[in-house]
């Protein structure tokens, strides 16, 4: 039963490919000699055996005219293309940048929605966290504190010093007098233990203010530290773009590093293709190259290579031909010119499949139908 539903199934796609394939004929003017071996492969393979082999027959049959009835009206849309050019299907992506809090908390607010477009620096969240306020006004409190351990310090700097310079002079006069024989060597002694005493007394002092001086920097350290985490608690964006996905929402505790938003870099846009190494390998960073997007098939966008891969892999999923995907083959990146994003930045869009086209051989010149040409004739 479900190989007569595949049968069914095979011989109306085969009915409307051939349809478009006459159509295409008809507007292109025609086509390759032989051509019309789609509709009669399929017929002959039907009527000249037995029914028990017959479904078989046209199964592959109808197979091989999908593949070529595909092919041919690849070619009317392109056009064949000389050698040196080489294309390929892929899908147009752009830099992902998740847009996530250096602190947990909970979410406040969440500014933006899927879809937005948003500017760098604009406002993206902002998390909730009372703790690091309170923190913030015991810093402060603290400051105030040091600052006046600080001015006492200063104070008994200057008094011991106002102290040192009395007992100098006071020790200077004993000295005069002492060799006159006008002052005993007694109280000149006691003089010396003054001088002295009060000399140290500097130096503690002084030491002591240095230290409150160290509290003070601290202080204000741990006020800037707090204010410094309370300024990350409101979250920017980091570039322009366009929100693909908000992942929380206000009033959600989130965590140091979760992603909230993810936004979507539109000035850096590309297309991933895949080539064998006998293409990838004739490419260089800042090569030509051509992009088709299946929303827009009459325009050609310009592109470079700005990647190519330095190891083979097998081919993703993402490609569309059993054939191509047996290969082993090359990532390479297609990067739109960034002038084209400027003036259609709202246009722009990810996940959007179409052709990539490069040249494998700098010399050949792009055919007409590869020459740039954007909507609104430009």
């Amino acid at each position: 039963m479900l190989r007569s539903a595949r049968y069914r199934f095979l011989n109306m796609s085969i009915a409307v490919l051939i349809g478009v394939a006459i159509l295409v004929f008809a507007i292109a003017g025609g086509g390759d000699r032989g051509s019309g071996h789609f509709v009669s492969a399929a017929h002959a393979e039907s009527n000249d055996h037995p029914e028990s082999n017959a479904e078989e027959k046209v199964i592959k049959g109808g197979e091989k005219v999908i593949k070529d009835v595909k092919s041919l009206i690849e070619r009317w849309r392109h056009g064949d293309l000389p050698e040196g050019i080489a294309k390929t299907n892929g899908r147009i992506e752009a830099t992902e940048v998740d847009v996530s809090p250096k602190y947990a908390g909970r979410l406040e607010s969440v500014m933006v929605d899927e879809g937005d477009d948003v500017k760098v620096g604009q406002v993206i969240a902002r998390i909730d966290s009372p703790e690091y306020e309170a923190q913030l006004r015991t810093a402060q409190a603290n400051v105030l504190v040091a600052r006046n351990t600080l001015a006492s310090a200063e104070a008994k700097v200057a008094q011991a010093q106002a102290d040192l310079v009395y007992a100098t002079a006071d020790l200077q006069r004993g000295k005069e007098l002492v060799e006159k024989g006008w002052l005993t060597k007694q109280i000149y002694d006691q003089r010396v233990d003054r001088f002295s005493t009060d000399k140290a007394a500097v130096d503690a002092s002084e030491k002591q203010r240095d230290a409150a001086r160290s509290v003070v920097d601290a202080s204000q350290a741990e006020v800037e530290r707090i204010g410094s985490i309370l300024k990350d608690l409101t979250i920017l964006s980091p570039r322009d773009g366009r929100v693909q996905y908000r992942i929380h929402r206000s009033g959600e505790v989130v965590n140091a590093g979760e992603r909230i938003v993810q936004i979507l870099d539109l000035k850096d846009v590309y297309m991933t293709i895949y080539l064998p190494a006998a293409q990838a390998g004739r490419l260089t960073i800042g090569d030509d190259a051509r992009l088709i997007v299946d929303p827009y098939p009459d325009s050609v966008i310009p592109a470079s290579v700005s990647f190519v891969a330095t190891e083979a892999q097998f081919t993703p999923k993402t490609v569309e031909t059993a054939e191509e995907r047996e290969k082993l083959i090359f990532r390479v990146k297609l990067q739109i010119d960034p002038k084209v994003l400027a003036k259609y930045y709202s246009k722009v869009k990810t996940g959007i499949r179409g052709m990539g086209f490069v040249r494998t051989d700098p010399a050949v010149s792009w055919p007409p139908n590869l020459a740039v040409k954007l909507s609104h004739g430009e």
